[in-house]
């Protein structure tokens, strides 16, 4: 049985978009295959937070989960609660199973949705790019014109419903209009099919499509390509096609939001007596002015160097956490050295030199003192 999607997301039911976004984004980076090399369980959890993530983003199919849940969307057709027509399709169900016989509208569909997964850089996603991805598509048959008969000629119009593709039936009181059992609302029937695309009038192929992605988008995004889902039936509106992006994670940045952090080792020596450190940004370089007694945990905070906001002109920053690096591996000397310096930060002048330790030492002595004795 499929968990419910607010709690595969961690979420309350009343969760905006923005906390949708926000809670699917920590959970995409949590459970990403590139993070979890192997992993079968952490696969299917990112599989199960992008099917839960697709669901809640949607008012449409948000809407139908909150009424009938797991069910409901089934009900919707292959593919998912896919385009218009989902809310008449439950109502049709319902009819069915009052009246039975098909219910619903009459007519040619609108094709279904489609979604594409797409992986970027986290550079691909800061500054924008144009990707071209391959997908399946549904073309007309050749050798039926698109017809779906064996001579290409048009089918004839159905006997049953006399091509209006719905038929009026009449239950006590009630007068129902139902979708056509004999040609399921074409309007047409044919009884000779094409042997190459066994009636469909369509044949799988594939086709290219160029996709821009536009500067500063984040994992949990999406791009809608209007059109270029499948194809309706008999000429119906297609469906849309929706990209949705994950974004690999970095080997040195970590993004938040717009802005973007990075951790910088730097060496005792540097973090005592101060200096000029050079960092990478995203596009270029800086350099951070480390000031003499430096602690570990200090941010630094370079302003404009994150992400530019794809909904506005502002721009993140960047966050560098410098971590002191104790040194290893040091010869006899080295550490001769190192205890004859310690000796001379001893004595009175102690909590001048360590004044975190000395607050520490006496934090704890205090503490000791009144509950542990």
């Amino acid at each position: 049985m499929k968990r419910d999607y607010y709690d595969v997301l961690g979420v309350e039911k009343t969760a905006s978009e923005e906390e949708l976004k926000k809670a699917y984004r920590k959970l995409a980076m949590k459970y990403h295959p590139d993070r979890n090399p192997g992993d079968k369980a952490a696969e299917e959890k990112f599989k199960e937070a992008n099917e839960a993530y697709e669901v809640l983003c949607d008012a449409q199919k948000r809407a139908v989960y909150d009424k009938h849940g797991h069910e409901g969307l089934q009900r919707g057709g292959p593919g998912g609660f896919g385009g218009a027509g989902g809310f008449s399709d439950i109502f049709g169900d319902v009819f069915s199973d009052i009246f039975g016989g098909g219910g619903g509208r009459g007519g040619p569909r609108r094709g279904a949705d489609l979604r594409y997964m797409m992986e970027l850089t986290l550079e691909q996603a800061v500054f924008g790019t144009t990707e071209s991805i391959r997908i399946p598509t549904w073309g007309d048959c050749e050798p039926c014109h698109g017809h779906g008969t064996a001579d290409g000629k048009k089918p004839s119009s159905c006997p049953t419903c006399k091509g209006s593709g719905q038929v009026r039936v009449q239950q006590g009181f009630f007068v129902l209009q139902q979708t056509c059992p004999h040609c399921r609302g074409r309007g047409t029937t044919i009884t000779d099919p094409c042997k190459s695309c066994r009636g469909a009038g369509k044949i799988k192929r594939e086709k290219t499509l160029e996709v821009k992605i536009p500067a500063g988008v984040d994992t949990g995004d999406r791009i809608r390509l209007t059109g270029e889902g499948e194809p309706g039936d008999q000429g119906a509106t297609p469906g849309d096609l929706y990209v949705q992006i994950n974004v690999h994670p970095h080997d040195f940045f970590e993004r938040d939001g717009n802005d973007l952090h990075c951790t910088v080792p730097i060496s005792i020596v540097t973090a005592a007596l101060g200096g000029k450190l050079e960092v990478p940004t995203l596009d270029s370089r800086a350099e951070i002015e480390i000031p003499d007694g430096t602690q570990s945990g200090k941010q630094f905070r370079l302003r404009g160097k994150g992400v530019r906001s794809i909904r506005s002109s502002a721009t993140g920053d960047l966050y560098c956490t410098v971590m002191v690096e104790t040194p290893v591996k040091l010869s006899r000397q080295q550490k001769d050295l190192l205890r004859d310096f310690g000796k001379t930060l001893e004595g009175k002048e102690a909590s001048h030199h360590h004044p975190e330790t000395s607050s520490w030492l006496n934090r704890a002595k205090q503490f000791i003192d009144e509950h542990l004795k």
